[in-house]
């Protein structure tokens, strides 16, 4: 037996001096040595046990060993896996493991533990499994136990049997930045703090399950985005609408049995894009349309396997209580789909074609009152702020018409009328902008007088001049608008300003080229209109009109 590499002496009764003898037989060799229910001589045989230096992996399970003194494993040095499970352990001495540097497995499960105070594992550098399951810790210390083991991997905490309930303080995992499994099941947990895994950001396995934690956040989540498998089972939750924010796009295992949700939405599903497992048996779910997406994808689904998806009873509604949510018959959800989309497609279209009706046959009474309510917008917040007109009128024009309102209309107005009139370039208030320059011009004139050729009408800035004297026309029904044609221009090639105003007053349009003949009854018709009062019904007597 000298290359002998594994020893299992348990439950061996015989004197210390045999056992030291048979394992100096081995002692070249051996790698594990299994001592567990003796009960007896415990420091001796762990002197004796790491007295070989060839052993890595010892387990002393059963031997009813109460406490771990400080120097009780200080000959362990090249240990590297210990395992002292199922026997009474109460406490364990500070610093009681800073010999063993090398360890990487420490087993304390089924221990009679009620606490992990600070300094119990200090040392323990290269510890990256640790088992305290099935103890009797109370998880409502505040203290960081675990901030030493900065290359632990694996936390095992599940099935801790204390009275009362209790709460994981949110800097229970600090130091554990390596951590990936985390297991805390029925541990009568009632709350998590929603930092509790800030310190873990690596955790790829999550076990919550047998807990009362009725209600968790997306908030819990966000931190521990690496998780690839999550089980929450038996935790009393309602709904499963924390997933949809949680951003576990890495999560590929879900286990939740158990529960009181009803309803799994598409949002959830969709939430978890890696996702190629999920357990959700022993729920009740609600038959009806609200999970019709779910029963849809659950037998669909290429990517997902849904375990024992067949058997998911109903709960809801008191019809369908017991039989199969599979069975549940997707076409009345069909229908009522279809018939939604059929009634908004129908609205939609006959909506479409009402519009078309009315702007074909009444554009221009719609173009009326659209102008008519802006004219009243507009008017409301200038005819109380002007003072008495400034102007006897505002000429409108474009730049490549400023010839003719220079050489002929401003002699003619100006010069030998007498009138006062405002012009661009001349009377707008440098620095003020455009478009309160126009308005204020319009506004402080009696008249505005419009000299329209083709270029005016395809000038934006003209086109808004004309547009702020309608504006002003149908909100005061004052007659304030002259227009002066320099070109005969068809009128399919008016703006709908134009077009408008020709509805509401057609004599009112000069006619410059069919007044060459005699251009002094032009100038007369222009003065008579400069003249006129704003009464735009009052009967008008200019007789070179454009038509």
């Amino acid at each position: 037996i000298l290359q002998l590499a594994s020893l299992d002496v348990s439950g061996l009764h015989t004197s210390l001096e045999n056992m030291e003898a048979l394992l100096k037989t081995v002692n070249s060799s051996l790698r594990s040595l299994t001592l567990n229910h003796i009960k007896r001589s415990r420091t001796q045989l762990i002197n004796l046990s790491c007295s070989i230096p060839t052993v890595s992996k010892l387990q002393f399970r059963s031997n009813d060993l109460r406490t771990i003194s400080l120097y009780f494993f200080k000959p362990c040095v090249n240990v590297v896996e210990l395992d002292l499970s199922e026997n009474h352990i109460k406490s364990i001495d500070e610093n009681a493991f800073t010999s063993m540097r090398n360890l990487t497995i420490l087993r304390l499960s089924k221990n009679k533990l009620s606490s992990v105070p600070n300094g119990e594992f200090e040392g323990l550098k290269s510890l990256w499994n640790l088992s305290l399951h099935q103890n009797q810790i109370n998880i409502l210390d505040t203290e960081t136990p675990f901030s030493d083991l900065h290359q632990l991997e694996e936390l095992s905490l599940h099935g801790q049997h204390h009275r009362g309930k209790s709460s994981l303080p949110s800097n229970f995992l600090q130091g554990l930045y390596r951590l990936l499994s985390f297991n805390v099941r029925n541990s009568q947990l009632i709350n998590l703090d929603k930092d509790t895994f800030v310190n873990t950001p690596n955790l790829e396995r999550l076990d919550l399950s047998s807990n009362d934690l009725e209600i968790l956040t997306p908030e819990l989540f966000a931190p521990i985005r690496n998780l690839k498998s999550l089980y929450i089972s038996r935790i009393a939750v309602h709904s499963l609408d924390f997933l949809a924010g949680a951003n576990l796009t890495r999560l590929e295992f879900l286990q939740g049995r158990h529960n009181q949700y009803s309803v799994v939405t598409k949002d959830i599903i969709e939430s978890l894009p890696s996702l190629w497992y999920l357990d959700f048996k022993y729920n009740s779910f609600y038959c009806d349309c609200s999970n019709a997406w779910f029963v849809n994808w659950t037998i669909f689904s290429k990517q997902t396997q849904v375990n024992d998806a067949y058997n998911f009873s109903c709960n809801y509604p008191d019809d369908f209580k017991g039989k199969r949510l599979l069975d549940f018959d997707l076409k009345s959800c069909s229908q009522d789909i279809n018939l939604i989309y059929f009634a908004s497609t129908t609205s939609m279209i006959l909506f479409v074609m009402a519009g078309s009706f009315i702007y074909h046959f009444m554009r221009w009474q719609l173009y009326y009152a659209y102008y008519l309510f802006l004219g009243w917008l507009f008017d409301s917040k200038y005819k109380n702020k002007q003072a008495p007109h400034q102007y006897d009128a505002f000429i409108s024009y474009n730049h490549h018409d400023e010839p003719w309102v220079i050489g002929e209309l401003l002699p003619k107005l100006e010069g030998e009328q007498g009138w006062k009139l405002c012009l661009h370039h001349r009377d707008f208030e440098p620095g003020k902008p455009i478009t309160e320059n126009i308005t204020d011009a319009i506004y402080g004139s009696r008249k505005t007088i419009c000299v329209i050729s083709r270029r005016y009408l395809e000038s934006e800035w003209c086109s808004r001049e004309v547009q702020t004297a309608s504006f002003r026309l149908f909100d005061e029904q004052k007659d304030v608008l002259i227009l002066v044609f320099l070109e005969d221009i068809p009128t399919y090639l008016l703006s709908p300003f134009q077009r408008m105003r020709k509805l509401l007053k057609k004599q009112t349009y000069l006619s410059w080229p069919r007044a060459a003949g005699h251009p002094e009854v032009f100038w007369e018709n222009l003065r008579k209109a400069l003249k006129t009062g704003n009464d735009p019904n009052e009967e008008n007597f200019l007789s070179l009109t454009q038509e």
